[in-house]
């Protein structure tokens, strides 16, 4: 069929911009004429009747627009991007979406260089969300998470997007969840449906006075409310006695943070017992939540919370919630019940003056099960020092220590029904719609409009964890390769790279350093990248990698933890790759993988269009995860 050729570029503004849609909607005309003339006699293509359709769609829209304001040179451009997008042949089953993406792709709303293009949507009109439901699990379980966060309301890293996932999987298998929330100043109550106050309850609450502990109640507020489809319970404090979670961010306010959580764990086993609760598990993540499991089976077990049993969830062995036997005592107990080497004494400070305590150690020994967030960062914790002091504590008690990779929201995270992205896809219309995102963020973030430049995208945090030297690296060497470099992100070690935002790479035609960051923006990105760079020092699991693919962006990652167990290099496998892979923390390990990324780019199109293709059908959703968690959940109860 002849499809129409580019339009040509005009510059004599709205009445010229007229007349090339014109010519452009006369040749869509002619190509439907085509195509219905192709319908009678086609024996090569499958669907010439759906092609006539599109031509013809395409040239009425045109058509409503000619006394528009709209910019026309942008409208010929994707739709010539989107034709070639969506006119193919396709299997069985993807006509609807083929048809939703060529009308999504005619509504785009085009940025202007250096405008804050991701606080609006990008086009006039949001896609319908519509998703399979997995099918239910027989005897429901009643879970209950308490965590520190919860995406997207209370979110700082991966850890607020597990707890999330994970409990929107499990009430769509047909268990119950529900998520134990600090109620932060800063929560915005408008992310919260039917935000309700339930109940005021007083919680038992330690204070040193005169050298002696005195435990007396902190009125604490209950208040429910619904987060992504899963209840919340939010937990606040009286704000006229204390200042605990005030402030204008999750962490780092005028609090304690130690105390505000020993708090908080003590605040939600009495909010289980005063509202008659009695969950299957009860499921605490990270140290911040660890001493839930000492106070349940000291405490709260004894006093009619018989029937859960208790798992600890590790997201990262960086911190183990060390704390002075002092300050234990604002969970409401004297920390002498846990002074021991077998429960939470930590051995390093055997002898000293004073000795300490560790929240985490204490969650391992107590809890039921112990989790954590890949298989591969469960062996380096077990064998290669990933864990520090804690090792002798997981080795042993390793029969109940298990790895299990955490997933993705195939929600929030779906190229095909994303409301932040300027054209939805599927792995059949992949390359073509990638184009027109790639174009849209070059545009608005100020690049060169380049399609040949690869461009590499790092979505981190900027600390030294995330192998920030590297990243620095990396956004010179792929400048020098010819590729584009944009990072979101931002960190107690953001430091040199808010100096070269605003120095040698500010205005820059190949790279952009945002350091900040926005889930929103975060969507652009991900549906631009043609490579998605995450190079860590340590990794427990990663999440940024698996939602790349998801989008048909190749990740170029570091062996480590969970992303040695979700990327394969192309090289060593060229049938199961899906990403570059190396093992050294110095510069020339990791140009070896980035050059063979850019090279693959620019060199072996059809063989990367191919595999844009196959990552995008690589299933790491929640759905799996969710199914060895439960699986998990049933052992503890039998």
């Amino acid at each position: 069929m002849a499809k129409p050729t580019k339009a040509a570029k005009t510059k004599g503004g709205k009445a010229a911009g007229k007349e090339g849609a014109r010519v452009l909607m006369k040749r869509l005309a002619e190509g439907a004429r085509e195509a219905k003339r192709q319908a009678k006699e086609a024996t090569t293509r499958n669907v010439p009747e759906e092609e006539e359709l599109q031509w013809t769609r395409e040239a009425a829209w045109l058509k409503s627009q000619l006394d528009s304001e709209e910019d026309v040179e942008s409208i010929v451009e994707v739709g010539r991007m989107l034709a070639n997008a969506v006119v193919v042949s396709e299997p069985e089953g993807t006509e609807d979406m083929q048809e939703e993406v060529a009308q999504e792709s005619t509504t785009i709303e085009w940025p202007n260089p250096g405008e804050v293009f991701w606080t609006r949507p990008p086009r006039t009109r949001k896609p319908k969300r519509g998703k399979g439901i997995p099918p239910k699990d027989g005897s429901p379980l009643h879970i209950v998470h308490i965590a520190a966060e919860m995406a997207p309301l209370a979110k700082v890293g991966g850890l607020g997007d597990v707890v999330t996932g994970l409990a929107k999987a499990c009430e769509v298998r047909g268990h119950q969840a529900e998520v134990v929330l600090p109620y932060y100043e800063c929560i915005k109550e408008d992310q919260v449906e039917d935000l309700r106050h339930v109940m005021d309850y007083d919680v038992p609450k330690g204070t040193m006075w005169d050298g002696q502990m005195r435990v007396e109640g902190l009125k604490t507020s209950l208040y429910e409310g619904i987060v992504e489809g899963v209840k919340v319970l939010f937990l606040r404090p009286d704000w006229n006695c204390t200042n605990l979670f005030r402030g204008q961010q999750i962490y780092g306010g005028s609090y304690n943070e130690l105390e505000a959580y020993l708090y908080f764990c003590r605040a939600s086993l009495e909010m289980l017992k005063v509202t008659g609760r009695q969950p299957d598990i009860l499921h605490l993540h990270e140290w911040q939540c660890a001493a839930a499991a000492m106070l349940y089976w000291e405490v709260y077990h004894l006093e009619g919370l018989w029937k859960a049993r208790v798992m600890l969830t590790i997201h990262n062995l960086a911190n183990s919630g060390d704390c002075r036997p002092e300050e234990m005592i604002a969970m409401g107990l004297d920390a002498e019940r846990f002074r021991t080497i077998d429960k939470a004494l930590d051995e390093r400070t055997i002898g000293h003056n004073p000795e300490r305590l560790s929240l985490l150690k204490g969650g391992i020994v107590y809890s039921s099960a112990v989790t954590t967030v890949s298989p591969t960062y469960r062996r380096e914790s077990l064998e290669s020092g990933a864990a520090g002091w804690l090792q002798s504590s997981l080795l042993k008690h390793q029969d109940k220590y298990h790895g299990l990779l955490n997933g993705i929201d195939n929600v929030v995270w779906d190229p095909a029904d994303d409301p932040f992205i300027p054209v939805n896809y599927t792995p059949t219309s992949a390359v073509e719609a990638k184009a027109a995102c790639k174009k849209y963020v070059q545009r608005g973030l100020g690049l060169a409009e380049d399609p040949d430049r690869p461009l590499v995208c790092c979505i981190t945090r900027l600390v030294p964890q995330k192998g920030i030297h590297l990243i620095r690296h990396a956004i010179w060497r792929t400048i020098e390769q010819g590729g584009q470099f944009v990072l979101l992100g931002s960190g107690h070690a953001d430091g040199d790279f808010r100096a070269m935002a605003e120095g040698e790479l500010k205005n820059h035609s190949h790279a952009k350093l945002l350091v900040m960051y926005s889930e929103q923006l975060s969507h652009y990105l991900y549906a631009a990248s043609d490579c998605f760079l995450v190079p860590s020092m340590f990794e427990p699991c990663g999440l940024t990698q698996m939602v790349a693919m998801k989008y048909g962006s190749l990740p170029i990652v570091r062996r480590t933890g969970g992303l040695a167990d979700t990327v394969i290099d192309v090289d060593q496998d060229p049938k199961n790759g899906n990403g570059y892979v190396f093992d050294g923390a110095d510069e020339g390990s990791l140009d070896q993988a980035l050059d063979r990324a850019l090279n693959g780019y620019r060199n072996q199109r059809d063989t990367w269009s191919e595999k844009v293709k196959q990552v995008m059908d690589i299933n790491n959703s929640w759905d799996n995860s969710a199914q060895s968690y439960i699986g998990l959940y049933r052992s503890l109860l039998t």
